[in-house]
């Protein structure tokens, strides 16, 4: 973890625990977690929700239960997948059912027919002719009634199956997105670093990490409330991810932090990317739908890295951070890279 990730997740902490003593609210493990998530904005509903509740009243153990049960108990998407693995189970189910019915019909039939050739063996009257005919007959129409059956029930599975392939891929396409600003999330963000480093390294391929930081962001949050702070935050990230082309990763890093993971991209290509995306956010003006009131523009900094020979992946995030945290500190709205930096050279707090 980086100097500039510890004092910002630092921060968070800090802001948890003041609004517990605030709120009197026992400091559990839950608690805390709640308001941790609440202090670094990741979840739009869940700060609605709690900002809602401290305008009106003061909240307490049994309020921070239920809304912790209602927003990180992490049951949604266990519980959806669980439910696509029943209806999964229940429709196999029915096809087993179906194909052993259909197995035990034609073991039926296939008995009929041996004991009728038997009898076909030997010199029948007529009338005994005429009766093994319409046994068979009849044998048949039900052999073919359960041919029937099972088409109809590997049909039906064959349509519920593509559904629950659908759900699935639904599920974990939302599991891997930021509920507010649609890029990826963090979860999405590490497992596609960690993909594009080592198809980087086994192929000698050069790999650049953007990480990008909105100026200002709290101050946004502050003087035009959290609506504006998630328009805000929904703007940077469509420029971003509009900015990204070919096989590029955009996603929300943290808070008002996002990231560019760019494969088969050197570190002169990424700053371009890196520039184009700081151009485009500060072109944008920011409009209160309301009363189409002007807010200001928004801006960004920017720190890039490239990969190298014995980097990590977390080797790769610190520089591309040491990089923003400079360009913080350069006076905001600027890119830089590695390249700006040395490599000994340590970015005051």
């Amino acid at each position: 973890m980086s100097e500039q990730e510890f004092r910002r997740a630092l921060g968070y902490a800090n802001s948890a625990i003041d609004l517990l003593k605030r709120a009197e609210i026992p400091p559990y493990p839950q608690f805390y977690e709640l308001l941790y998530t609440y202090a670094t904005g990741v979840n739009p509903e869940l700060n609605a929700r709690i900002n809602a509740i401290f305008r009106e009243s003061t909240p307490d153990a049994e309020t921070a239960e239920r809304i912790y049960n209602e927003f990180l108990k992490a049951q949604d998407a266990n519980e959806r997948i669980s439910s696509v693995s029943e209806r999964m189970s229940n429709r196999i189910s029915t096809m087993h059912e179906a194909i052993d019915s259909a197995m035990t019909t034609a073991n039926a039939y296939s008995a009929t027919l041996q004991t009728a050739g038997g009898d076909l063996d030997t010199d029948l009257p007529p009338p005994e002719l005429a009766r093994l005919a319409a046994n068979l007959l009849a044998e048949t129409r039900r052999m073919q009634d359960a041919n029937h059956e099972l088409e109809r029930n590997l049909e039906a599975s064959r349509s519920d199956i593509a559904a629950l392939q659908r759900d699935l891929e639904d599920v974990r396409r939302e599991a891997l997105l930021d509920p507010l600003t649609k890029v990826y999330n963090r979860k999405a963000f590490d497992d596609g670093l960690l993909r594009s480093f080592i198809a980087a390294s086994e192929h000698g391929r050069p790999l650049c990490l953007v990480l990008l930081d909105i100026d200002h962001f709290k101050r946004f949050n502050d003087t035009w409330g959290h609506q504006t702070g998630d328009q805000v935050l929904r703007l940077v990230a469509m420029t971003l991810k509009s900015n990204i082309k070919g096989r590029g990763i955009a996603a929300r890093y943290g808070g008002e932090e996002f990231a560019a993971i760019l494969p088969e991209t050197d570190i002169d290509g990424a700053v371009i990317v890196a520039e184009n995306v700081r151009k485009a956010i500060q072109a944008k003006e920011l409009l209160k739908r309301s009363t189409n009131e002007k807010l200001g523009r928004v801006t960004a900094s920017f720190g890039v890295a490239q990969l190298r020979p014995d980097d990590t992946p977390n080797s790769l995030i610190e520089r591309a951070d040491r990089g923003l945290y400079a360009a913080k500190h350069a006076g905001r709205n600027t890119v830089i890279s590695e390249s700006d930096l040395r490599d000994d050279e340590i970015v005051a707090a």
